[in-house]
């Protein structure tokens, strides 16, 4: 009986072993379990995240119709839980009969003017971060999955090695702060992996709803750089490679940051 019960106390430890040795020794973080309790439940709480009004006013969007086609995306997507389960988890891709990819703005982007035959939505509009953060939610839970397309290879290195570059006045690199130093305090804030789980985000700095390259022209100007225009390729690169190293990590998104 004593063996026996030395057993059970021991499987735990055990089991907890074979996980680490089978790579249940992932030690990624996420942004949200860098957040204080209180911005975790109000991230957690549709009716007390910010973020869940765009997601609203995408829903009115999705069902509007537009351009000379007189077409809304419901026309083509209809039920957006089940057509667009998954989607947002699945980019930036390359499109049919291209050879640069797209994040998922620039995707309806293309099914505004391809199928709806109306004017791209601007970068950062609210009509474009609305849509975004409307299809987005459909994905929330589920796993990033980046397409094992081997065209998005060379984006991938391109945006690695931008990542790992040092540039700007202070001659700092993306991975001096998201890998050397993740986990410290920056100005009191903890200096998070910079995994992309939660875009479309709230930041409570910008009072709003922005996309991850939003965030990544902030990070340009913090270490004295030029920023780029958004939808310029650089972005795509990063975008790509970030999505990639998240591989796994599952999509909270719209998230809350400070």
């Amino acid at each position: 009986m004593k063996f026996r019960r030395l057993g059970l106390m021991l499987l735990p430890v055990f089991a907890a072993s074979y996980a680490l040795a089978q790579g249940g020794g992932d030690k990624r973080r996420t942004g949200y379990q860098d957040m204080s309790p209180a911005l975790q439940q109000m991230q957690d709480d549709d009716t007390s995240n910010p973020g869940m009004l765009f997601v609203q006013a995408g829903e009115t969007l999705w069902k509007q119709p537009a351009g000379k086609a007189n077409k809304s995306c419901a026309d083509c997507h209809n039920g957006v839980e089940t057509s667009m389960k998954g989607v947002a988890a699945r980019y930036p891709a390359i499109p049919k009969g291209a050879d640069t990819p797209v994040d998922l703005a620039g995707r309806i982007n293309l099914c505004r003017t391809g199928q709806q035959q109306a004017e791209p939505l601007q970068p950062e509009s609210q009509d474009l971060l609305a849509l975004t953060s409307y299809v987005t939610y459909a994905s929330r839970g589920l796993p990033i999955a980046p397409p094992n397309d081997p065209r998005l290879a060379k984006f991938r290195s391109e945006g690695e090695a931008m990542f790992r570059r040092r540039e700007g006045q202070l001659n700092l690199s993306c991975a001096n702060c998201h890998d050397d130093n993740a986990g410290k305090k920056l100005a009191g804030a903890t200096i998070p992996q910079a995994h992309p789980t939660a875009y479309p985000v709230y930041r409570s700095e910008w009072q709003t709803v922005g996309s991850l390259q939003r965030r990544l022209r902030n990070c340009l100007i913090g270490i004295r750089t030029d920023a780029y225009a958004y939808d310029s390729p650089q972005y795509l690169a990063l975008e790509v490679f970030l999505m990639d190293r998240a591989r796994g990590l599952k999509i909270e998104a719209p998230g809350i940051r400070p």
